[in-house]
């Protein structure tokens, strides 16, 4: 027999035994994950921005998993109900949460809320984020940032912003704005975004920090302008628009962002699969186009960088609300 023939004998032997004791070993917990479908948890209302980015997002999980991601909307509680379900449910990878602002902000707006946002949670991916917009009427003499700044400089209090609520992204948008630009408005809290933005619309509000997905039809149909935009660079779907820093006023970004997190005990082997299907998918062009059509700017992290995004957006903003001394409608 000659010497290759031996050593291709020897390969095929070896890799039998070294396949008989994978077959052997037990199977981690992501190899056999998952077995059964996904829950989904979104602590907002059905239609919205963030159940939009759910469904979109979880849909492509779903293919990659072979398993359904069911979306599974738990308002109420300015977002606590179904952070708390996620916080107290098995730690299996069978319960997510499509995170959003509020895990980085209720813990100073709310004195006993029956789970740690901080401790509670396990980072799997960020999704992305979108802007916050500094929106003001069409007919507004304020057609660039500085005026309306020089407005409120002029009449302190007297330009007045509305916003979803007391402790809401806009409404600290627009107070980190004020803070920022040294001027002081007037803010005027709404239990909801909707009625805000009618009011806004209708001239009864002077300006609102909002997410773009919100209101880019009421741009596009004329009835309000867009003065900057709240992130570090340029919006695509508002190429035009100057940022807050641009605008003249520096040190500034507000942005609304997404999310992936599960219960703190989960496998890691398990947050590293969930990580790694939601990067392949959020690589997809057609996913990305589908999220960018919507006003979504995709930017995933690894669950590392992850936490380290949301301990940076829970220092920052916990300052902004002790200062301004913010407290829950």
């Amino acid at each position: 027999m000659s010497n290759s023939r031996r050593d291709a004998i020897r390969r095929t032997i070896a890799l039998s035994v070294g396949g008989s004791a994978l077959a052997r070993a037990p199977l981690s917990s992501a190899q056999a994950y998952p077995t059964k479908p996904i829950r989904l948890v979104v602590p907002y209302a059905a239609g919205g921005a963030v159940d939009t980015v759910s469904r979109l997002v979880g849909g492509r999980i779903s293919e990659h998993l072979g398993q359904p991601v069911l979306v599974d909307n738990r308002p109420g509680a300015s977002t606590n109900i179904g952070m708390q379900q996620v916080a107290k449910a098995p730690a299996d990878g069978y319960t997510l949460l499509m995170a959003s602002n509020t895990l980085t902000t209720n813990a100073a707006l709310f004195s006993n809320l029956g789970f740690d946002p901080a401790g509670d949670f396990i980072p799997i991916a960020k999704v992305g984020y979108a802007p916050l917009v500094i929106v003001v009427p069409s007919t507004s003499p304020h057609d660039i940032l500085s005026k309306l700044v020089a407005a409120a400089k002029s009449e302190p209090g007297k330009i007045i912003y509305g916003s979803a609520g007391n402790g809401s992204s806009g409404h600290l948008a627009a107070e980190q704005l004020g803070r920022a630009a040294g001027v002081e408005f007037l803010h005027v809290p709404y239990k909801g975004g909707a009625q805000a933005l009618t009011d806004l619309i209708g001239e009864r509000l002077n300006f609102m920090a909002i997410n773009p997905i919100e209101v880019l039809a009421q741009v596009r149909a004329g009835r309000l302008r867009v003065l900057a935009v709240g992130s570090s660079k340029r919006f695509d779907l508002l190429p035009d628009v100057p940022t807050v820093v641009e605008s003249g006023i520096s040190n500034y970004e507000a942005t609304v962002w997404w999310g992936l997190v599960a219960a703190a005990r989960t496998p890691a082997d398990i947050v590293a699969k969930i990580a790694s299907v939601t990067e392949q998918s959020l690589a997809e062009p057609a996913t990305r186009e589908k999220l960018s059509e919507i006003g979504v700017v995709v930017d995933p992290l690894p669950p590392e960088s992850f936490n380290e995004f949301l301990r940076a957006e829970t220092a920052r903003w916990s300052s902004v609300i002790r200062a301004a001394n913010i407290k829950p409608d």
